[in-house]
């Protein structure tokens, strides 16, 4: 921007004397089309890998603000090597995470009064993957044994793994890597003793003569844990400099704000995100701990992470989404026993959707492979107007019922309530909560003071006055 200024006050002083001539046209021209022209946005080249030497890296590593021991050796220098040019992949994927779990190290480092710098070691032994699992059946971010997690309350069952919860093993690992500072009074050792065990660290320091620092053991541990520490002081370089190495991202990862809610019974999260339009991506993101997509009886108490700005609407409603999840596992649970007593037709799944700003009938009726007039006739649509926020009923399934059979009963349905306003019958996984949503202006309260019920309970059939 300097230097065209610079050409055009150049450009302008001259112009009077210039202009007269047909070089000063020229000029003149010149200048009017460069004006013209398009502005082009410059190409980030991302391959580019930047040459540095030895001395180079040890200067950086003298200005480093980190309260670990940090000396440069060939051993750490051919690891930055190799995270900085040979393995630049691995590097940009853990960056990428870290703005996902580092807040959560720091936080809870802070607590424990330890070093902020080993959070870094959660990079060598997971990747920031807080489902990595080794060969040996390590898990977690922090990798932890089911022998150690016991210890450390990282408990594990056939739905739930605790060692995969990212703040119940950050926990465990400060309060296991400060075990191993008592020991050893040495991080470094600390940490060594936290990848192969503090009884082969022992025996480091007793065929060592004594020594107590890792170098000074170096040559008596076991093969992984010579190239453990050198890894972590190497990518903790690459981190606090890696734009010196152009280990710049193109697309990086944030966390999803969220809030804790407990439900306080078994909850499936594929129908916990159908009925509360939750993204079912973002609720596996911010629980790994969960495998089978289920929080099972016994583990109740277990606080489900879902996203912030869905979470006043779950706590104030929770009750009654509570018992819609009752409901549709019961009726799973129906169909189940149904089909092993004989070979019926398997009843259509029937969903709701929530009219969004773009929709319309078409798009809707394609994505859900179904055709308009089917969702017309299930919701008693007159006309192809619906709204924003607006709740539909569909029913699917793969090809295991007979789509007419449903139109001619969803019709039925919906014409029985438009020729009687007042009532509704209640369908196969209907809720109190669920019909609420479906009918505008009638709430929960008012149902039940109409119908004289005492609970939330109702029954496929049933016939509700709703107004």
């Amino acid at each position: 921007m300097k230097t065209w200024m610079t050409f055009s006050l150049m450009f302008f002083a001259i112009s009077s004397v210039m202009l007269t001539t047909a070089h000063g046209q020229e000029l003149y021209n010149f200048v009017n089309d460069m004006e013209e022209e398009e502005t082009l946005t410059p190409t980030y080249n991302y391959e580019y890998i930047p040459d540095f030497t030895y001395d180079e890296i040890n200067q950086r590593i003298q200005l480093m603000d980190t309260e670990m021991p940090y000396a440069l050796n060939e051993t750490i220098f051919a690891f930055i090597n190799y995270f900085t040019v040979r393995n630049r992949e691995y590097s940009k994927m853990a960056l990428g995470r870290k703005e996902i779990y580092f807040p959560l190290f720091e936080d809870a480092l802070k607590r424990h009064n330890m070093p902020e710098d080993i959070k870094y070691l959660a990079i060598i032994e997971s990747g920031l993957n807080p489902k990595a699992k080794s060969r040996v059946g390590a898990m977690g971010l922090w990798q932890f044994m089911p022998a150690t997690g016991r210890i450390y309350d990282l408990y594990v069952t056939r739905d739930i793994d605790d060692r995969m919860d990212p703040e119940l093993a950050t926990e465990a690992a400060c309060k296991y890597l400060k075990t191993l500072h008592r020991m050893f009074n040495d991080w470094e050792l600390a940490m060594a003793a936290y990848n192969c065990g503090p009884g082969n660290v022992r025996k480091a320091i007793r065929r060592s003569g004594g020594k107590r620092n890792f170098w000074s053991i170096y040559r008596f541990l076991p093969r992984e844990t010579r190239g453990y520490i050198p890894q972590f002081q190497a990518i903790m370089y690459v981190f606090k400099y890696a734009d010196e190495h152009n280990l710049v991202l193109e697309n990086a990862n944030f966390p999803v704000a969220h809030e804790k809610i407990r439900f306080n019974h078994e909850v499936d999260l594929k129908q916990l995100a159908e009925i509360t339009d939750i993204c079912m991506d973002d609720l596996e993101m911010l629980n790994p701990a969960i495998i089978n997509q289920k929080i099972p009886h016994s583990q109740r108490q277990y606080a489900l992470r879902v996203p912030k700005k869905q979470a006043i609407y779950l706590a104030e409603n929770k009750e009654q989404i509570a018992d819609s999840l009752q409901v549709k596992a019961e009726r799973l649970l129906a169909i189940q026993e149904e089909g092993n007593e004989a070979p019926v037709r398997k009843a259509p799944e029937k969903i709701t959707y929530r009219v969004r700003r773009g929709d319309a009938l078409g798009k809707i009726a394609s994505r859900h492979n179904i055709t308009i007039s089917e969702l017309k006739a299930w919701n008693g649509l007159h006309s192809n107007l619906i709204k924003v926020g607006q709740t539909l009923t569909i029913y699917q399934g793969k090809g295991a019922f007979d789509k007419n059979l449903v139109t001619q009963q969803a019709k039925q349905d919906v014409t029985s309530y438009k020729n009687t306003p007042k009532t509704y019958i209640v369908q196969p996984g209907d809720s109190l909560w669920l019909i609420a949503r479906k009918l505008e202006g009638v709430s929960i309260e008012e149902i039940k003071r109409l119908n004289k019920l005492r609970s939330n309970k109702i029954k496929p059939g049933q016939k509700l006055i709703i107004g």
